[in-house]
């Protein structure tokens, strides 16, 4: 999804970090953007909401649309509708290639994938929304195997400070990744209050 804003814009305005290099910004300046961002403000019930819900929405790069889809899928699901909601966006194939190390953020992963650079159980994919299931395994193609971005990624320098998700199988040399099972709330390292997402959405 295409973003006009800069993203220490809009790291600013959500304040939370949208990635590494935006963190050192918003460090130094860590209040909204604009010639008002210093005042206190009142806000609202539905203002608390919505924030989150654009933080969620932001954190994976994905549209309105996209984002209300996924909660009417949460919906129907067992458990947790807010818990569901993280899951089912975890399990999407830019955020898994994110996750696994394969592409240093969010909106690398999506374009990464949207120009076809991965498959999944051999087959091409390049949808970013295509939802894996566990056991599923994601691996960049052959052709792209010596292409500037992976042999970075291969060497390891998209995994931060920390290992991989616990729910994924990574072998950086083979730039592949599994999905082993589906991941657990607590183990996904997003900034949001997921019920804030719910109530906002329920009103």
């Amino acid at each position: 999804m295409n973003q006009s804003r800069p993203k220490v814009r809009i790291s600013r305005a959500l304040g939370i970090p949208l990635t590494r290099k935006c963190t050192r910004y918003f460090e130094r300046r860590p209040f909204p953007p604009g010639v008002h961002g210093r005042q206190r403000r009142k806000t609202s019930d539905y203002q608390v909401r919505l924030l989150e819900k654009q933080r969620l929405r932001h954190q994976y790069n994905i549209s309105e649309t996209q984002l209300r889809r996924a909660f009417d899928d949460a919906v129907r699901h067992t458990g947790k509708t807010g818990e569901n909601l993280v899951v089912l966006l975890e399990r999407r194939l830019d955020a898994v290639v994110h996750r696994a190390g394969l592409a240093r953020t969010i909106y690398h992963a999506r374009q990464l994938v949207a120009h076809g650079h991965f498959s999944v159980d051999g087959v091409k994919v390049d949808r970013p929304s295509y939802r894996l299931r566990p056991g599923q395994l994601v691996q960049v193609r052959e052709k792209s195997r010596q292409k500037p971005p992976f042999q970075v990624a291969a060497a390891g320098a998209h995994l931060g400070d920390g290992p991989t998700a616990p729910y994924l199988s990574v072998s950086l040399t083979d730039l592949s990744a599994t999905l082993v099972r589906e991941p657990v709330r607590s183990e996904i390292p997003v900034t949001c209050d997921e019920q804030l997402v719910v109530e906002f959405y329920s009103r």
